[in-house]
């Protein structure tokens, strides 16, 4: 049975809501147990499951804070959903291997999700704009 655009954006919307949160646990619990997960580019390249997808988040949550997604544009599919989004916060770590130093980052990314019949999400792909973060994180 094919999800609503409604339940679809809940979904991703408390997953989001997790991570602005910093909440590690929220964001695993969204997520199938044997979700894919790929941030493309990743040295490591895409995962699997809960667990595989956790040291992404302990990463992100220490390089970055105080981030606010802003939806710029979703499409819908039968079960899927792409978002096309801008990050907004602050990089006290070192997001993508680049010193931060407290500085405000913006960002845009987006999103391929697809849900499971349950509605956790089976597959999380996601692109960011990692020029734009180069660009605002110069290095001496």
């Amino acid at each position: 049975m094919a999800m609503s655009r409604e339940e679809m954006d809940r979904r991703i919307d408390a997953h989001f809501g997790f991570e602005a949160r910093d909440d590690i646990e929220g964001v695993l619990a969204t997520l199938a147990e044997d979700v894919e997960h790929d941030i493309v580019g990743a040295p490591g390249g895409p995962v699997r499951g809960r667990e595989g997808a956790r040291p992404f988040y302990e990463a992100l949550f220490a390089d970055l804070s105080d981030g606010k997604v802003e939806c710029r544009r979703r499409l819908y599919g039968e079960n899927f959903l792409v978002d096309d989004s801008v990050w907004r916060g602050r990089a006290p770590g070192r997001p993508f291997g680049l010193e931060g130093g407290g500085r405000p980052l913006e960002f845009r990314l987006l999103h391929v999700v697809e849900f499971a019949p349950n509605g956790d999400i089976s597959r999380e792909n996601v692109w960011i704009d990692v020029g734009a973060i180069i660009r605002q994180l110069p290095q001496d």
